[in-house]
């Protein structure tokens, strides 16, 4: 399980890493602190995803948070990026703090910390058990984005440098998503924690969607469609008995190499601010091909387009979601996913069939842009043709 995870991280951190190359440079962004902290970053990742308690569980939670409080920031003469490192600070420290009492609250009412000894405990009756569990599903539902603990994830996405916003949106909510497997049989324990994350899933996929359809600007328009993704992921965890959770993890891969394929073309498409909002993305697949292509595959993809990977990890949620009893939710996810379809086409089209106002010469791509953006390319058309290899991987891991 944690060695899956970690080689997950790893791969967004290199991308992540490629893509920084020139961008910082362009922006003046200079110096061992992007690199250092990224990787304190990632091994941040790597300890939420072998805890085998609480207490490293957090620790590892919250390591990883306050890094992405640095890089975030990272770019110190943008008052955005300031603003955007501010707003995640005041949130993420109220989500440690309630994070942190549900787990005081849980070791109160068993008296243990171990995972293991917590899951193997007999059905939660005593009230103190159940508020815990619901600060812990509260605090998860900020590192993942889940509404009602969104509202930061538009602004922090917009103000963050693209290298940073393209890691922030897929290995952190990677490692969020194993940390709430690692718990996840604790929770279960609480019949009433299945109605919460069932709330979580329905909301999301709403709000992100609906959200998504009336931005202009792409990032943030990715910010609010990102919380929709993750309602998919919810959805996918509220059916476990039907085989959810490889359904989510796989789910989660294909949206990180989305989100990576995206944020990337936005990093090396915005060489002089262009690519901002959906107008200023008008005939760039002509002017930058490769990021073009990157940008409409992975619009495709996080619309659930086959062949891309994105309509396999829908089709998995969906199936497990009928699979586990949840006929409702599932049809409110297609749905909501219907609707999502508009503002990802709506990328494309400026892509390619609207002309731009002003010809603007191209800035060629560097060898580092063309590997991270070719290789989360790559996956998205692998996956969505061939994903028999990682399933069967995640249900021997999983199940």
């Amino acid at each position: 399980f944690s060695r899956f995870f970690i080689v997950f991280f790893n791969a967004a951190g290199l991308v992540a890493l490629l893509l920084a190359s020139d961008y910082n440079k362009r922006r003046n962004i200079t110096g061992e602190e992007y690199p250092a902290t990224l990787l304190f970053a990632l091994a941040g990742m790597a300890a939420a995803c072998s805890a085998t308690n609480l207490l490293m569980l957090f620790l590892g939670l919250e390591a990883f948070t306050f890094a992405f409080y640095i890089l975030v920031a990272i770019e110190r003469d943008s008052v955005k990026g300031g603003e955007a490192g501010l707003k995640y600070l005041l949130n993420g420290t109220l989500s440690a703090a309630i994070l942190s009492m549900g787990m005081a609250l849980v070791y109160a009412a068993r008296g243990t910390i171990r995972l293991a000894e917590l899951a193997a405990g007999p059905a939660a009756s005593e009230p103190l058990f159940q508020a815990g569990v619901v600060l812990i599903l509260l605090g998860m539902a900020f590192k993942l984005s889940l509404v009602p603990a969104h509202l930061w994830t538009a602004d922090v996405y917009q103000g963050s440098p693209s290298p940073v916003t393209a890691l922030l949106s897929t290995a952190s909510k990677g490692a969020s998503l194993a940390a709430l497997l690692l718990i996840l049989p604790l929770v279960a324990t609480w019949r009433g924690s299945h109605d919460i994350i069932w709330c979580l899933a329905l909301f999301s996929m709403l709000a992100g969607n609906f959200a998504a359809l009336v931005q202009s600007n792409l990032k943030r328009m990715l910010a609010w469609s990102s919380i929709g993704q993750m309602g998919y992921v919810a959805l996918a965890l509220v059916s476990a008995s039907g085989g959810g959770v490889p359904a989510a993890v796989f789910y989660m891969v294909i949206y990180a190499a989305a989100g990576l394929a995206a944020f990337g073309a936005v990093t090396v498409l915005s060489a002089g601010g262009e690519c901002d909002t959906l107008d200023d993305c008008r005939g760039l697949g002509y002017r930058s091909p490769l990021a073009g292509a990157a940008l409409a595959i992975s619009m495709f993809s996080l619309a659930g387009i086959p062949p891309t990977a994105g309509f396999m990890g829908k089709l998995g949620v969906f199936s497990a979601a009928l699979r586990g009893g949840e006929t409702a939710l599932a049809l409110i996810g297609i749905l909501s996913a219907l609707v999502a379809v508009y503002f990802y086409l709506r990328v494309v089209v400026m892509l390619y069939m609207k002309p731009a106002p002003v010809l603007i010469d191209a800035r060629s791509s560097g060898a580092a842009e063309i590997v991270a953006l070719s290789v989360p390319t790559a996956t998205m058309i692998l996956l969505g043709v061939y994903p028999q290899p990682l399933l069967g991987l995640l249900t021997r891991i999983l199940i």
